[in-house]
C-alpha cells in the first residue's frame, strides 16, 4: 500500500497516493510525505532511486535484522528505529521495522506491516507536522511509537505489584516461570531502547542537515524523543532488575522452606537413631546376655529409649528446631 500526503506552498494539503509525486516536483515550496507499507523490495527501490536515495541506505532499508541507527547521506538523512506492531501489558510485543528518509522536502517511510505510529499520524496532525517541515513527521511518529511502549510498560507496572503480592502469600512454579518470562521480554525490550537512546544522543549531540538542531522547535521535539526513549530505557532497567529481586526472593523462600524441611528430619533422625541404637544391640541373638535374664528388663529398656526420646525433643525444643 503507498499512500500520501502533500502540502502546497499555500498550506493546501492533498491526500493520494504515488501521483502526488509528479505535483510534488513541480512545486518548489511543496513538502510529501511517501508512506510505503508492505510493498517488494523492487517497487520501493525503483521509488527511493528516483528521490535520489543512496544504495547503500536502500540496502540497510532493506535489511530485516538491521539495527536502529541514524545515517546522514548527500541528499538525505536516513533512519531506521523500532516501531511497534502490538504490544499488551504482558509484554507480548511485536517489532516494526521503520526507515525514514528525511529530506529537505520529502519523508519517504517503509514498513512491512501495519505500524501504529503512523497510521495515528496519517490525518490531520500529519499534515500539521508536515507543514513545518518533513522532520517533524518523523520525529512525531518515533514519539508516538515510544507511548504505545511505554503505556503498556506502565500498566506492565499494575501486573509487576500483583506477582509481588502473590510471591509473599506463596510462590510457585508457575510465578517463577512467568516471571522469568517476562524477564527474558525485558531485555530484548531494552536492548532495541538502548538503541533508540543512542539516536536520540547523537541527534542532540551532532548537526545532521535534514534535521537541524538550531532550529528551536526541531530541538525541543528531538529532546522530546529523546526522553521518552530514555524514560523507556530505565522503565525497563527497573522492571528487569524488579523480575530479578523477585526471582531471588523466591529462590530464598524455597531455599528457607527446604531447610525447614531437612531441620524437621534432622531432628527425627537424631531422636530415632539411639533408639534404633538400643534397638540393635538387644535385638542381637547372643546366648549369654545378662540383661535378657532380668525379669525387668524389657520395661528399663523401654523407659531409657522413652527418656532418651523426650530429652531429645526437649532440647531440640529449646535450642527452638521444633
Amino acid at each position: 500500500m503507498i499512500r500520501a500526503i502533500l502540502v502546497e506552498g499555500d498550506g493546501t494539503a492533498s491526500h493520494g497516493d504515488v501521483s502526488l509525486v509528479e505535483r510534488w516536483r513541480k512545486s518548489t515550496d511543496s513538502y510529501l510525505w511517501l508512506d510505503l507499507q508492505g510493498e517488494p523490495q523492487a517497487r520501493e527501490r525503483e521509488l527511493l532511486e528516483a528521490f535520489d536515495c543512496h544504495p547503500l541506505a536502500i540496502d540497510d532499508a532493506h535489511r530485516d535484522r538491521h539495527p536502529p541507527k541514524i545515517e546522514e547521506f548527500e541528499g538525505h538523512t536516513l533512519i531506521i528505529y523500532r516501531g511497534i506492531g502490538s504490544f499488551d501489558a504482558e509484554l507480548n510485543f511485536v517489532p516494526q521495522r521503520v526507515a525514514f528518509f528525511v529530506g529537505e522536502r520529502f519523508l519517504l517511510s517503509l514498513h512491512p506491516d501495519t505500524a501504529l505510529s503512523l497510521d495515528r499520524l496519517y490525518g490531520a496532525e500529519g499534515e500539521r507536522l508536515l507543514r513545518r517541515s518533513p522532520e517533524h513527521v518523523a520525529l512525531r511518529a518515533m514519539y508516538l511509537s515510544a507511548g504505545f511502549y511505554l503505556d503498556s510498560l506502565l500498566q506492565f507496572e499494575n501486573q509487576l505489584s500483583d506477582l509481588e503480592d502473590g510471591l509473599v502469600e506463596g510462590g510457585d512454579d508457575a510465578l517463577m516461570r512467568l516471571l522469568i518470562g517476562y524477564r527474558s521480554r525485558l531485555v530484548k525490550m531494552r536492548r532495541v531502547f538502548n538503541y533508540h537512546v543512542g539516536i536520540t544522543q547523537e541527534l542532540t549531540a551532532y548537526d545532521y542537515a535534514h534535521l537541524p538542531r538550531d532550529v528551536d522547535e526541531t530541538l525541543h521535539a528531538i529532546n522530546d524523543v529523546h526522553e521518552r526513549f530514555e524514560r523507556l530505557h530505565s522503565l525497563t532497567q527497573m522492571y528487569y532488575d524488579i523480575c530479578g529481586d523477585l526471582i531471588d526472593g523466591y529462590i530464598s523462600l524455597s531455599s528457607h522452606q527446604l531447610n525447614i524441611t531437612m531441620r524437621l528430619l534432622t531432628v527425627i533422625t537424631a531422636i530415632f537413631v539411639p533408639l534404633t541404637f538400643l534397638a540393635g544391640i538387644y535385638g542381637m541373638n547372643f546366648a549369654h546376655m545378662p540383661e535378657l535374664g532380668y525379669r525387668y528388663g524389657y520395661f528399663v529398656l523401654l523407659g531409657v529409649m522413652l527418656a532418651i526420646a523426650v530429652g531429645l525433643i526437649w532440647l531440640f525444643r529449646r535450642i527452638r528446631w521444633l
